[in-house]
């Protein structure tokens, strides 16, 4: 467990990752990263979008049941 401090960035307030946590997490400046809720009333932080990967698996199932009509639709 890491503990991070609270900082003032301009009118607000943020969180400083250290790189470590950075790498670990495959991310940049000026990436994006998610905030879910958990089930235990805590707190999830993911370079991953929870909602958009279940909309994604949604389109592959229809993209595989369809692959011929959108095989005839690309020509």
């Amino acid at each position: 467990m890491s503990a991070l401090k609270l900082t003032q960035i301009g009118n607000s307030v943020g969180v400083i990752l250290p790189k470590e946590i950075l790498a670990k997490m495959n991310l940049e400046k000026g990436d994006t990263i998610y905030m879910t809720e958990a089930a235990n009333g805590g707190f999830r932080l993911s370079p991953y979008d929870d909602e958009f990967e279940r909309q994604m698996e949604a389109a592959r199932r229809i993209m595989k049941k369809r692959r011929n009509v959108l095989r005839e639709l690309a020509k």
